[in-house]
């Protein structure tokens, strides 16, 4: 098959399109396409200073290459979980991050999750009654947002990509998941102690981006966390594969048909956010949900409550978080 826009070979064909590119003319269609959608939902501008957070995965680093390359402000944030096993999960995922920063010039920021928290995630998934999956994402959370107000960037970008919205989609559509319904869109705005989220990868198939790291020679790391096995997630992506093979353009149609009926499933009034008298940062409840993690992590384990994250007070949030900046 050659190539819509030259001569050449395509290496990519993507049937929702019609359209078959290859090496050369697929990363200008990509990056155009990145554009667009970042226009499309007013993502943030060039004035703007943007966190993204990479796991080391095809997608995140993806993403801070693709922003990057079109002149954006953007420097990366990795979490480390904390997550060993045989292929040192958590070891290799830090080091391809490094890799692209080193690469394209701009800072990465390593947060630890044991020196945080007080337990890497596999120990926390056994002191707590929390799944790893649930653990994880409550501290990813909670960690780029307070790292995005005291480094003083303007948006959190993460990589999420068409097949991951569509399968959270279907999930929270079959469960009728009112609340997370009314949340499910590209760019989250700010409000008062919670910084603007967005997606710009959110009309990329995982096939697309992955090609987009290969053809740009973006080392990533291959293997699934050891914890998403398994997963719920992962069936529904089977499923709705399937469909996109008999119908192409499934996806998008579904996704966009969402977003424009969103609006019956928003909340008649959002819940009030105040400081949670811990960390300061805005909870619905006394305490928030990661101080309450930390302390019964730490409970659990017999310890003293950590002070860079219990009992802090706001003065001293950005020096506790910008020391394990790289």
């Amino acid at each position: 098959m050659r190539c819509r826009k030259c001569p050449k070979k395509a290496i990519i064909y993507m049937p929702e399109h019609r359209l078959a590119l290859c090496a050369a003319c697929y990363s200008p269609w990509f990056l155009d396409h990145t554009e667009r959608t970042i226009r499309k939902f007013k993502m943030f501008t060039r004035r703007d200073r943007i966190l993204v957070a990479v796991s080391g995965g095809k997608d995140s680093l993806s993403l801070w290459h693709a922003l990057h390359a079109l002149g954006y402000e953007a420097d990366g944030f990795y979490i480390d979980l904390g997550i060993m096993g045989s292929d040192h999960y958590s070891e290799q995922s830090k080091q391809r991050c490094r890799e692209l920063s080193e690469r394209i010039g701009r800072r990465l920021h390593i947060v630890r999750v044991a020196e945080r928290v007080g337990a890497p995630i596999p120990e926390i998934k056994d002191l707590t009654a929390r799944e790893a999956c649930s653990a994880c994402g409550l501290i990813k959370r909670y960690l780029m947002n307070r790292y995005a107000l005291e480094a003083d960037y303007d948006v959190i970008a993460t990589g999420h990509n068409l097949d991951d919205e569509v399968a959270v989609l279907f999930s929270n559509v079959l469960h009728w998941n009112r609340g997370y319904l009314a949340r499910q869109y590209p760019v989250l705005d700010e409000r008062e102690g919670l910084k603007k989220k967005v997606k710009p990868f959110v009309y990329f198939t995982e096939k697309q981006t992955t090609v987009y790291a290969l053809v740009n020679r973006i080392a990533y790391v291959r293997d699934e966390c050891p914890y998403a096995l398994g997963a719920t997630t992962l069936s529904y992506k089977d499923l709705l594969a399937q469909l996109e093979h008999q119908a192409p353009g499934t996806k998008r149609r579904f996704l966009d048909g969402f977003y424009q009926i969103r609006a019956l499933f928003a909340e008649p009034e959002a819940a009030a956010l105040v400081p949670c008298s811990r960390c300061g940062q805005p909870t619905t409840a006394e305490v928030c949900a990661y101080c309450r993690l930390i302390e019964h992590v730490q409970r659990r384990r017999g310890l003293a409550l950590a002070p860079a994250d219990v009992n802090t007070s706001q003065s001293s949030l950005k020096q506790v978080l910008v020391s394990d900046s790289e």
